[in-house]
C-alpha cells in the first residue's frame, strides 16, 4: 500500500512545503497584497464598478483569450484593496478600492499548488460538481497517513512494550 501511495505522499509533501512558504516567497507563490488609498468603504467604488475595471484589465493587459469567470473577490478593507481572482490560469487583479487604479496583476501560484495538494485540480479538469474526486483523494490520503502513523508507532513502540512485559 505504501509503495502505491508513495507518489501521492511525495506530491502532498512537496505542495504542502510550498504552501507553507507561500507568504515568504517574495510574491512568487502568493502575490503580496498592495496598499490602496483608503480604508473607508464609503469612499470606495461599487464592487460592480471595480469588477468591470478588473475584467477589462484581464482582457486588455493579460490575454484576450482568458475567461472572465470569477473564482472569488477578496476585499481587504484595512489595506484599501480589492482582489479579483479568476478561474482561468489563477490570475489575480488587485485594485485600489477607492480609485479603481490597478495596483497589481499577477498569477496566484499558491492556488495552483493548493489545487494539486488537495486533488481538486482533477475536479476542475474533469468539470465535476461537488468536488467528488477531491473528497475521495483527501479521504484516502488522510486515512492512509493516519494508518501509517499508527502502525509505524506500533512498529517502533511494540517491541519495547513486549520486552518490558517479558521482563516482569
Amino acid at each position: 500500500m505504501g509503495a502505491f501511495l508513495f507518489l501521492f505522499f511525495f506530491i502532498v509533501a512537496i505542495t504542502g512545503l510550498t504552501l507553507g512558504w507561500k507568504k515568504n516567497s517574495n510574491g512568487w507563490i502568493l502575490p503580496a497584497t498592495m496598499k490602496g488609498s483608503s480604508a473607508n468603504l464609503d469612499t470606495w467604488k461599487t464592487t460592480k464598478e471595480l469588477l468591470k475595471i478588473s475584467d477589462s484589465v484581464l482582457i486588455n493587459k493579460v490575454d484576450k483569450s482568458l475567461s472572465t469567470e470569477l473564482d472569488r473577490i477578496d476585499i481587504r478593507k484595512d489595506k484599501g484593496v480589492v482582489k479579483f481572482l479568476y478561474v482561468d490560469n489563477y490570475w489575480e487583479i488587485q485594485l485600489d478600492g477607492q480609485s479603481g487604479t490597478v495596483l497589481q496583476i499577477s498569477q496566484r501560484r499558491s492556488d495552483f499548488f493548493e489545487d494539486i495538494h488537495d486533488g481538486s485540480f482533477l475536479d476542475r479538469y474533469f468539470k465535476t460538481n461537488g468536488e467528488p474526486i477531491k473528497l475521495v483523494y483527501t479521504s484516502i490520503m488522510g486515512i492512509s497517513l493516519f494508518l501509517f502513523t499508527v502502525t509505524g508507532f506500533w512498529l517502533w513502540m511494540g517491541p519495547k512494550f513486549i520486552r518490558n512485559k517479558k521482563r516482569k
